[in-house]
């Protein structure tokens, strides 16, 4: 697990750092100038001609501190500055001083693409302004330019909360980022400008010796040692029991799914509740799946054998393929009055339950985990769908520290709140785009509940296995073949890895 940052969080970091440690500032920053360099150095040749693009702030310091330093390695290296003398923060007016002594040249305008390296020191990781004038017709011209472009600590002009463009932003082959990986990095758009990502040590104490809070955490591999163990000593009873709630009539595909989805990722028993009209389906195609079915027309008539089910099994799938209907309907009340154990309410189940109107008001609890995409998430807030995508942050913090369920907000990069925590989602690919590859989200996460696993943690480590299977079926297979069930089937290698 690696913990990212957005810039307050890093800003109390940095001044914990120089205020309550007493690491100067300087320091730190002749510190973060050594680790980009050495970065910059693997990647560039002898005859590379540098051009160093400042701001006023401590960034342009850091671009000032490389410039020094890659001058007395015998580059070619000249700084070009933006921003008037008087908006020059102190350490900026030092590293001026420090590296006009040693000869590095200062110019007041540039020609961007006569430069074969570019290195990105305007903005940092505090920016929480649209980029104009002067500077954004130097980031474009930039973007326009075929040099190598290496920004420090975040690429100029990305909000590192959220990632959005500020109106102009540069576009880096690489970025080296200092002490944690930065949120806006790691969402859309912001990961597509910052390139390959270098995370530097350069002295920070860590987050939980500063006592402070992260703003969420990503997997790794490494992460995968957090799946549930498999006792020799055990049963199919041992691993659960998952009832899949879901299907209609002409609607087989999305229960199959969860269901062998749930069985890949190990839960003992599945069993899956349908329509009659699916029986034969679903028999057919996976026979290792117990079937109970309804008859949606007169449901009311078998509620007692739907009430058995439920109290049957130890982990819960609702939603999936189950429509808009009377017979739905009853099947989300029954789930959300009678459930006691944990689960999943995706697809249909969603916007089911947005019909009851305000999702602060829903009868949810801490066993509960809803799997929404963002334009579900738009109906159960009743908001616009720009609105959910442009503040999925925002709404995803809000509701791990005000609500007792647990949330995946689906998207290029999916979101999982709760427990006053925020994952971060950096596996996958868009070959996942298709058709039922939601439903086998839900089926993963079910077979991890039915093993044992805490609603949260399956959700997070459910979530990170079903990309990497995605992102390894796309290795074999194209991301324009990908199929859903193809992710079910290289759900066995992803939890190898």
């Amino acid at each position: 697990m690696e913990f990212v940052v957005d810039g307050k969080t890093m800003k109390k970091l940095d001044d914990y750092t120089i205020n309550k440690i007493g690491i100067p500032s300087l320091v730190l920053m002749e510190r973060a100038a050594l680790a980009f360099t050495n970065v910059l150095l693997e990647k560039i040749e002898s005859t590379d001609s540098i051009i160093v693009l400042t701001g006023p702030g401590n960034n342009g310091a850091d671009g000032v501190a490389i410039a020094r330093l890659l001058k007395l390695k015998g580059y070619q290296v000249e700084v070009y500055i933006m921003g008037e003398t008087k908006q020059f923060s102190i350490q900026l007016k030092e590293q001026i001083s420090i590296a006009a002594k040693l000869g590095v040249n200062f110019i007041n305008n540039a020609k961007i693409c006569e430069y074969t390296v570019v290195i990105d020191a305007i903005f940092g990781i505090g920016l929480g302004r649209s980029v104009g004038g002067n500077v954004a017709e130097v980031i474009e011209c930039v973007n326009n330019c075929d040099n190598q472009v290496f920004s420090v600590d975040i690429p100029s002009g990305i909000h590192s909360g959220c990632g959005k463009v500020m109106e102009h932003a540069i576009r880096a082959d690489y970025t080296v980022t200092f002490g944690y990986q930065k949120v806006g990095m790691l969402m859309y758009p912001g990961c597509e400008y910052a390139g390959r990502v270098s995370v530097a040590d350069i002295g920070f104490p860590t987050i939980e010796f500063a006592k402070l809070i992260p703003t969420g955490f990503i997997y790794q591999k490494e992460d995968l040692k957090l799946l549930p163990s498999r006792p020799s000593n055990s049963n199919k009873g041992s691993f659960g029991k998952v009832l899949v709630i879901a299907g209609s009539k002409n609607m087989s595909g999305a229960c199959y799914m969860s269901a062998k989805a749930a069985y890949r990722m190990g839960a003992g028993l599945v069993k899956v509740l349908t329509v009659e009209e699916n029986r034969t389906i679903m028999q057919t195609m996976l026979p290792e799946a117990i079937i109970s079915t309804y008859h949606s027309e007169r449901i009311e008539n078998e509620l007692s054998k739907i009430q058995e089910d439920i109290r049957w099994a130890s982990t819960i799938v609702l939603g999936p393929g189950i429509g808009i209907s009377a017979s739905s309907r009853t099947l989300l009340s029954l789930i959300l009055k009678e459930a006691q154990v944990p689960t999943i309410i995706d697809a249909d189940g969603l916007n089911l339950l947005a019909e009851l109107g305000k999702l602060e008001e829903a009868p949810l609890n801490e066993h509960m985990i809803l799997t929404p995409h963002i334009k579900e998430m738009s109906r159960l807030l009743h908001i616009e769908l720009n609105e959910v995508r442009e503040n999925a942050i925002e709404i995803a913090q809000k509701i791990s520290k005000e609500k007792n369920y647990t949330l995946v907000l689906k998207d290029a990069r999916t979101l999982v709140a709760g427990n006053e925590s925020l994952y971060i989602n950096t596996s996958g690919n868009d070959g996942m785009a298709t058709g039922g590859s939601g439903d086998v989200l839900t089926g993963v996460i079910a077979g991890l509940l039915a093993q044992g696993m805490r609603p949260y943690q399956a959700a997070c480590l459910g979530t990170y296995i079903h990309g990497m299977a995605g992102d390894i079926a796309a290795q074999k297979l194209g991301k324009y073949s990908l199929m859903a069930t193809d992710i079910i089937e290289y759900l066995s290698v992803a939890s190898l890895v």
